[in-house]
């Protein structure tokens, strides 16, 4: 994967960039932590621009972003609640948790877009929740955008500066993945596991 996100990047130049970023909101082993420090290196070399290295980059992350935006309208918070009474305990989820998720993403949504797209194992995911909450699109396109230019701007920098050694960004931010990842799944097999205690009786 690694000389096929080499071979994009320079044969695609800004298109290939963005098109990059959308698959890696997509389908998420495509990482960005590689995608971004290589065209930041691309621009260092003089190959391409950083300001526009960038705005590629995040254009190509938001509308990934607004792909599952728009999943979670389509799914919407009734649809969800209908799935969770029968099949709740595989979401770990219960209609008043759905409920109770809406109202608080209603009231914290923007900073939780915000900060969710800073995090990676999280970038994609959050989009889903504003969705199926109905956020204002503006505001999620707002929040998003801000969040999605500082993460592009930050590993297209690290990889402007480090010039060659750009693979440096993706190792350090790959264990911090993996983390992330790995505690994800242990609170998803914590909550299957307590799911009946959690859940009302009637």
């Amino acid at each position: 994967m690694f000389d096929w996100i080499i071979d994009q990047v320079r044969d695609g130049g800004y298109v290939g960039v963005a098109l990059l970023m959308f698959g890696e909101n997509l389908f998420p082993p495509i990482p960005s932590e590689l995608i971004m420090p290589l065209s930041g290196f691309s621009a260092a070399s003089g190959k391409m621009n950083l300001f526009l290295v960038i705005l590629a980059g995040s254009v190509g992350s938001l509308l990934g972003a607004l792909f599952w935006y728009f999943v979670g309208r389509w799914i919407g918070s009734e649809n969800l609640t209908r799935f969770t009474v029968r099949h709740g305990r595989w979401l770990t989820l219960t209609p008043q948790d759905i409920d109770t998720a809406c109202a608080w993403f209603n009231i914290h949504g923007g900073r939780a877009v915000f900060f969710g797209r800073l995090i990676p194992g999280v970038r994609t995911l959050i989009s889903v929740p504003a969705g199926i909450a109905r956020m204002r699109l503006g505001g999620f396109l707002i929040w998003s955008a801000l969040g999605t230019v500082l993460w592009s701007s930050i590993l297209a920098v690290a990889g402007y500066l480090l010039e060659d050694q750009y693979q440096k960004v993706a190792g350090w931010i790959g264990p911090v993945s993996n983390i992330v990842i790995a505690v994800l799944v242990l609170w998803y097999l914590y909550r299957v596991a307590t799911f009946r205690r959690r859940v009302p009786k009637t």
